[in-house]
């Protein structure tokens, strides 16, 4: 009975057409137990194979094995890439979420274009998490579990931190937008205000 239910469970996450939550498993296989103990046997028993079953963001599915991942990659066009504006406001969604558009603008430095989250939320990879009890309640964005899906993490945790990024080489040269993305806004603007002192020192200096 119990290889019974693994082989259910197993044939329900091959048919499914997108990630499914342990919930939604137990209800495609119409069981009444929870399903978490068998998708964890299920992921033991796929471990080190060619495909493994995995969970991100508390979706499961099949993908193939990370270590194989490079051979059967394909060359192909991408008919839209992000734009640099639209990868620094995704990284900065993901390290301060929930986040308004105030708060993305003040961390960057820069604003935001009006099209920029709404790239992202086409992509799958933003929503909108519900409005800040402040005054004017500014509307708030966070990451979506397609967002862990795409980039391989099982939960925020699991993000870099700028010392990975930089012994990665993703920093060098060091790229500001996206390591103010990984300070609060405060330290952020601390920095920014230390940069403007130096430069307003340097030019002091040329003047003299």
């Amino acid at each position: 009975m119990q290889d019974d239910k693994l082989r259910l469970i197993e044939a329900v996450l091959f048919a499914a057409e997108e990630p499914l939550t342990a919930a939604e498993v137990q209800r495609h296989a119409g069981l009444a137990e929870s399903v978490l103990p068998h998708l964890t046997v299920l992921a033991d028993q796929y471990a080190g194979r060619g495909i493994e079953l995995v969970a991100r963001g508390g979706r499961w599915h099949f993908q193939t094995a990370a270590d194989l991942a490079h051979i059967l990659r394909r060359e192909r066009e991408v008919a839209r890439k992000l734009s640099r504006a639209a990868v620094e406001t995704l990284a900065i969604i993901a390290y301060h979420e929930p986040v308004s558009r105030a708060e993305i603008e003040a961390i960057r430095g820069s604003q935001v274009a009006r099209g920029t989250i709404d790239v992202l939320m086409e992509a799958g990879w933003v929503r909108p998490a519900g409005r800040r009890e402040t005054p004017g309640r500014p509307l708030t964005y966070a990451t979506t579990a397609d967002f862990l899906t795409h980039f391989g993490l099982e939960t925020r945790r699991d993000l870099p931190g700028v010392d990975d990024l930089r012994a990665a080489g993703l920093l060098e040269p060091v790229d500001m937008a996206l390591e103010a993305a990984l300070l609060s806004p405060d330290e952020a603007g601390e920095e920014a205000c230390e940069g403007a002192e130096d430069g307003a020192g340097e030019d002091a200096e040329s003047a003299d």
